[in-house]
């Protein structure tokens, strides 16, 4: 009756089974993998832990304090500034401009208003009348026709003039007004003008122009003579 049961332990011993070990192997690698996957979900949780807790601290410590808004007021107000000033300096220009203008006559251009006049006398260049006004002949006399008539304008403008040639004078200056007080158009204005393009006169004036601003402006008339009256063989 032993013998069977030896039998048995023998067979037992002798029996190989190779999954065995490979079962275990893998059981223990399963459960290294296991707790290492658990240590690495734990640490990533304490990561974000302390970056959420960094967060809520760094909010907590800016509490109260109002963010940085982009605004471009600032740049605005500097600008607003810069043209105030550069508008003001303007402002002071043009008051300076107008005070000269006002007490100075500077900066008025005649010849650029309806009021302006010129003219040439017998074969005289257009430049003349253009140098008369700029200035480029310096005033030797003047008469001032104010208050008068026609007729005593006539009479004093006609013995200014003859009396100016006499004496050798070139340039003189003949002060008319604008005539704005007159109804419809400057009447002493268009005499003196109307006098001046007479045969008589044309062939004894080089030019005449309205004065500058400083002189009378469109009020008063330079006149450019000649030394002596152009002569038939000049006059066409």
């Amino acid at each position: 009756m032993k013998k069977p049961a030896e039998n048995i332990c023998l067979k037992s011993s002798l029996v190989h089974n190779p999954f065995t070990r490979l079962k275990g192997l893998v059981e223990r690698v399963h459960s290294s993998s296991s707790t290492d996957l658990r240590k690495e979900t734990i640490k990533e949780k304490e990561t974000v832990s302390k970056y959420l807790s960094e967060e809520e601290l760094f909010k907590e410590a800016m509490s109260g304090v109002d963010p940085l808004v982009k605004n471009h007021a600032a740049g605005k107000n500097v600008a607003i500034k810069q043209i105030e000033k550069f508008s003001s300096a303007n402002e002071d220009e043009t008051l300076s401009q107008l005070s000269n203008l006002v007490n100075h006559g500077e900066g008025f251009i005649v010849s650029d208003t309806p009021e302006y006049i010129e003219g040439t006398g017998y074969n005289s260049h257009r430049e003349f009348a253009r140098r008369l006004h700029r200035g480029d002949f310096s005033i030797q006399a003047h008469i001032d026709l104010h208050g008068m008539n026609v007729e005593q304008a006539k009479e004093a403008f006609e013995s200014f003039l003859g009396d100016a040639i006499n004496s050798g004078k070139r340039t003189v200056l003949i002060i008319h007004g604008r005539g704005l007080s007159s109804r419809g158009e400057p009447v002493l204005k268009n005499k003196v003008r109307e006098w001046l393009n007479q045969s008589y006169w044309l062939k004894r004036v080089i030019a005449y122009t309205s004065a500058q601003s400083y002189d009378g402006g469109a009020g008063a008339t330079y006149v450019l003579l000649r030394s002596r009256p152009a002569t038939k063989k000049s006059v066409k």
